[in-house]
């Protein structure tokens, strides 16, 4: 394998914390453990970019797999072991549960078949988790010939164990003061290679998607959707990387394993780890009715009533499904939540905990020759512990003064979206010295918005009364912009919806004429320094040309009324036009263009689904429609919800079809100042 400037770079800041992740890959495959037991090895004796190193570190490891993993048929062969040398070194999942007939602690190891094996209470103690579901350790087991004649005697004992993990104290610490030698860009692609995906294979949403999954371990009680095609990974970062999260596949869902068993006070798995993940959601039940209301309350608050006492946990929920169709035909028969169980999949206060919806059919099917790296990473042992220690506090102060939420975010919005946010600075600004420029938070900020504004949408169509308003919205800084942020599966740039366009952008109708129908098209302005008014277009069609003239002139002439004490001769416009339809010479667009023009200037967007109509002339008087009718029926061919026209049009209106004016509000306007008013966001 060549080195790129990626892994030459991470293997001078991360001497002893990177492996080759092909090598991971080659093992996990060959014995029957997790991804991060094998790395957690190959990170002991192969953390280096020496080959000849890497090689002689392999035959160890090759080694320590073939000899302690237990492979199917082979459980009666470590026994033996065991009964003839004494003791047996296993690398093994390890349970334990309290035998309350004779009151100890009994362990049971897996692959062995052992149900019954003593163990000392302190070894119980200092390792709570395996009194839930268990984790992987280096188990030391013993065997006691004089307890084997003895009647129901138990001969195998642990004698040690080592959790398989490297768990040093500094280990944020050293990734910390590594993160500071990365670009922003380095380091994300350097994530997505520690969880075994090659970045270079991925699209920049892929990526992101990539990022979101990793949220929950980094975020204290982070509740996270994700819903797409199978044979995309959804599974592989929950069930192979962190030894802090434990997967569910499929099945029943127990009350007393998930929260806490009433008659034993054993605590469950959401006290245990940090990320519980369903697996395959649709076929997830509980065993109690009340299991998805007690779910619910503790994905709102973290805690759960069980008997007398109120617990707090910190683990997190995520649930992850399959489409059987694709994205549009889910949500043409349903919605986005569908695939859930019954009880959660139309209730929308279940769906208001969930902080994050991740689009999972963005992410392509894994190929494991394009989208699995070769490359280095950074061990994923000593990745989740530098995960686990960043969960203590929040980055949500980052937000103060730098970003301010639109009126559509709810104060569970504001929660939701605060938490993706302070999860997402944690994953790429590990250490919260390190200053975050305003394009990276304003990504960070998008890719939150619209994980939660998913959420919502669902929730819209399951309730449309209570949920009407979805049009989330940001801007940074005291005077800054509002953005407004959508979903890319109900949004296109070729579609006109109820978002509000950027500043300086407008949807607009040509009146059409003797020679022409009636056309829509897209008119995008930007400002900056300079004078006059530039065309984007080549070349330019003449009719559209005249529009722009006209709309210059009326800016000029008219801007104490349209944009304050701002002075559009001290800027410079460029304006392109983009037609949606046959026509494309743009004519008598001249207030659409004035209304573009003065909309970039303010700094203010246009209505959502507004469609403008007026052919303005250098006097400032509005022309005639030559057929308003015309322009109606295509304005709500196009999906607009709001046609604003000028009142010399009102008459001839009479003539529109009853079930087309109830479809489409009209406004009408009386002079450009009085469309332009109309028009922009109040």
């Amino acid at each position: 394998m060549e080195l790129d400037a990626l892994d030459k770079l991470a293997a001078s800041v991360f001497d002893g914390y990177i492996v080759r992740k092909d090598l991971v890959r080659k093992y996990s495959r060959l014995y029957p453990v997790p991804t991060y037991v094998v790395e957690f090895l190959l990170g002991r004796y192969c953390a280096t970019v020496d080959e000849k190193e890497i090689e002689e570190g392999l035959e160890i490891v090759e080694r320590q797999l073939r000899d302690r993993t237990v492979r199917t048929g082979e459980e009666e062969l470590f026994k033996a072991r065991a009964r003839e040398i004494g003791s047996v070194k296993i690398i093994d999942l390890i349970k334990a549960r309290l035998d309350t007939k004779n009151d100890c602690f009994v362990a049971e190891l897996p692959s062995l078949g052992l149900k019954d094996v003593r163990i000392a209470d302190n070894l119980v103690h200092e390792n709570e988790r395996m009194l839930t579901d268990g984790f992987y350790a280096e188990v030391t087991l013993v065997y006691d010939a004089a307890i084997a004649q003895e009647k129901n005697g138990r001969p195998f004992a642990i004698e040690s164990l080592r959790a398989i993990q490297l768990s040093k104290v500094d280990a944020l610490a050293v990734l910390q003061r590594g993160r500071s030698q990365f670009t922003t860009d380095e380091w994300k692609r350097l994530l997505i290679r520690s969880v075994g995906l090659e970045p270079d294979a991925l699209s920049e949403r892929a990526q992101n998607i990539a990022l979101l999954r990793m949220v929950p371990f980094v975020e204290r009680n982070y509740n996270l959707v994700e819903i797409g095609p199978r044979g995309t990974g959804k599974s592989h970062l929950f069930q192979q990387i962190s030894p802090y999260s434990h997967l569910i596949s499929g099945g029943k869902a127990t009350v007393a394993k998930m929260f806490v068993n009433n008659a034993t006070g054993q605590r469950g798995l959401v006290c245990h780890y940090d990320v519980v993940c369903f697996d395959e959601v649709s076929g997830i039940s509980f065993d109690q009715k009340d299991g998805v209301n007690i779910m619910k309350g503790y994905m709102a608050s973290g805690e759960f009533s069980r008997g007398k006492e109120s617990i707090r946990a910190s683990g997190g929920i995520v649930m992850l499904g399959n489409f059987d169709v694709d994205v549009q035909q889910q949500q043409r028969i349903g919605h986005l939540f569908s695939p859930l169980p019954p009880e959660m999949r139309d209730d929308t206060a279940f769906m208001d905990r969930i902080h994050a919806y991740v689009p999972g059919w963005e992410f392509p099917k894994l190929n494991p020759n394009i989208h699995l790296t070769d490359h280095f990473g950074l061990v994923s042992d000593f990745l989740s512990e530098c995960w686990h220690k960043l969960r203590d506090g929040s980055q949500v102060s980052v937000l103060q003064g730098r970003v301010n939420w639109g009126g559509a975010l709810s104060g569970r919005d504001i929660e939701a979206v605060n938490k993706t946010v302070s999860g997402l600075i944690k994953l790429l600004f590990p250490d919260s010295e390190m200053p975050i420029p305003d394009e990276e938070l304003e990504k960070i900020v998008r890719i939150a918005l619209e994980s939660r504004r998913r959420v919502k949408e669902q929730q819209k169509r399951c309730l449309k009364t209570e949920f009407r308003n979805t049009h989330f919205s940001f801007s940074m800084g005291v005077d800054g912009v509002e953005q407004f942020v959508s979903t890319p599966e109900l949004h296109s740039d070729e579609t006109i919806d109820s978002d509000p366009l950027p500043p300086g952008q407008v949807w607009a109708i040509s009146p059409g004429g003797q020679d022409a129908s009636p056309a829509l098209y897209r008119i995008e302005v930007t400002v900056g320094p300079g004078s006059g008014v530039k065309i984007l277009n080549a070349p330019v069609p003449p009719a559209f040309r005249e529009s722009v003239r006209y709309g210059e002139q009326n800016l000029y002439v008219r801007a104490k009324e349209l944009v304050g004490d701002r002075d559009p001769r001290a800027h410079e416009f460029s304006i392109q036009l983009r037609a949606m339809d046959v026509e494309r010479s743009g004519q008598g667009l001249g207030l659409p263009v004035l209304i573009a023009l003065c909309g970039a200037l303010i700094e203010r967007s246009v209505k959502g689904g507004l469609i403008i109509v007026g052919a303005l002339n250098l006097g400032g008087s509005i022309e005639m429609l030559p057929n308003p009718v015309a322009v109606a029926e295509l304005a709500l061919e196009k999906g607009a919800t709001t046609l604003l026209m000028p009142i010399s049009s009102r008459r001839q209106l009479f003539d529109l079809p009853d079930e087309m004016a109830t479809k489409i509000n009209i406004e009408f306007y009386a002079d450009a100042t009085d469309a332009f008013v109309k028009a922009i966001v109040d």
